[in-house]
Order: structure tokens, then C-alpha cells, then sequence
């Protein structure tokens, strides 16, 4: 099977269940960005120390792929059938709070910003953070275009990015490196 088709050579892309639409649509867009949201997970993913978030990274993988399918799949057009997508695995939204539960009892309290920094793993994970935010913010762009985009996307994104905060922190603190303190007055 090739890997190439040469129909977006003019611009467009294909929908999943049919149409077309320009490469630059907010829909293409949200798509893209969860799918490098899905590549810096996979680097994270490589670089931490953690074991137990190495393993939350892989599950997270596997449910931005399917959140791309999801977003990749608009109302069908008229006569035709809307393709089977992975359900949004929403039940994820509560397993990351309480995720994120397990880090802050593990992790000195956060009394200050946080800079990135520390371990390789803790800026690998915290890059995947800032990614996330910003394919939360492609998502929440397409909803208020199109009607048909479920907020729960958007919902898991954001509880995925504090998932990927408290992640971080953890790094750090299994270093021994602890958090990076922001200096209102800059460093000293």
C-alpha cells in the first residue's frame, strides 16, 4: 500500500466518512494538533523515569488517536452514514483526576509558579504539556464553528494537561531535582 494519493497536493484533505476540506479548516487544525500532541507524548514517554508515567503515557497515546478520529469526522453529509469512531474514552477524565491525586500526595506542596526545568523527562513532559494546551485551544476554536464537536474532547484535554503538570513535578521529585521556582524578581 503506498502511503501517498497526491489528492492533497492541491490544498485539501479528506474527511473521515467523506468531503473535503482546505488543510488550514479549524478542523484540520484541531486534527493536527493532537496528533503532534500525540507525537510529544510518545517523546515524553521516552525520556521519563517514572515507570508508572511512562505506562499513563502510553493509555493517553492511545486515546489522542482516538480523539483525532473523532474530531476527523463531522456530521455526515445528506444520504450518507456516519463511520464508526472509537468512543471518546471519558471515563479517562476521572482516572487522570485521580492520577493527578496520586502525584500531589506524593510531591511537595506547590506553593510557588512553577518554570520548566529539571530532568530530561520532566521538560519532555512538560513540552507535551504546552502542546496540549494549545490542541485544547484548536478544539475549543472548531466547537464554536462547527455544532457537532463533543465537548467532552475539550474535557479531557484540559484535565489531560494538568495530568501532564502534576507528571512533570513528579519527574523532578523521583530526580531528586525538585520543582524549577519562578523569581517575580527574575534570578539572582
Amino acid at each position: 500500500m503506498k502511503i501517498y494519493s497526491k489528492t492533497g497536493d492541491g490544498g485539501e484533505t479528506g474527511l473521515f466518512g467523506g468531503g473535503r476540506v482546505p488543510k488550514s479548516h479549524a478542523r484540520i487544525e484541531a486534527c493536527g494538533a493532537l496528533d503532534e500532541l500525540g507525537a510529544f507524548v510518545g517523546n515524553a514517554r521516552a525520556a521519563v523515569e517514572v515507570g508508572l508515567v511512562r505506562d499513563r503515557l502510553e493509555a493517553v497515546q492511545h486515546d489522542l488517536f482516538g480523539l483525532g478520529a473523532t474530531l476527523a469526522t463531522p456530521e455526515p453529509a445528506e444520504g450518507r452514514k456516519r463511520p464508526e469512531t472509537p468512543s471518546l474514552p471519558l471515563h479517562r477524565v476521572d482516572e487522570m483526576e485521580a492520577w493527578i491525586d496520586e502525584v500531589i500526595g506524593e510531591v511537595p506542596p506547590l506553593e510557588n509558579f512553577v518554570l520548566s526545568g529539571g530532568s530530561p523527562g520532566a521538560i519532555a513532559v512538560d513540552l507535551a504539556r504546552t502542546v496540549c494546551r494549545r490542541a485544547e485551544r484548536a478544539a475549543v476554536t472548531l466547537m464554536s464553528l462547527e455544532a457537532d464537536v463533543d465537548p467532552g474532547v475539550v474535557q479531557y484535554l484540559n484535565r489531560l494537561s494538568d495530568a501532564l503538570f502534576a507528571f512533570a513535578r513528579l519527574e523532578n521529585h523521583r530526580a531528586g531535582m525538585g520543582d524549577v521556582i519562578w523569581e517575580k524578581d527574575g534570578a539572582r
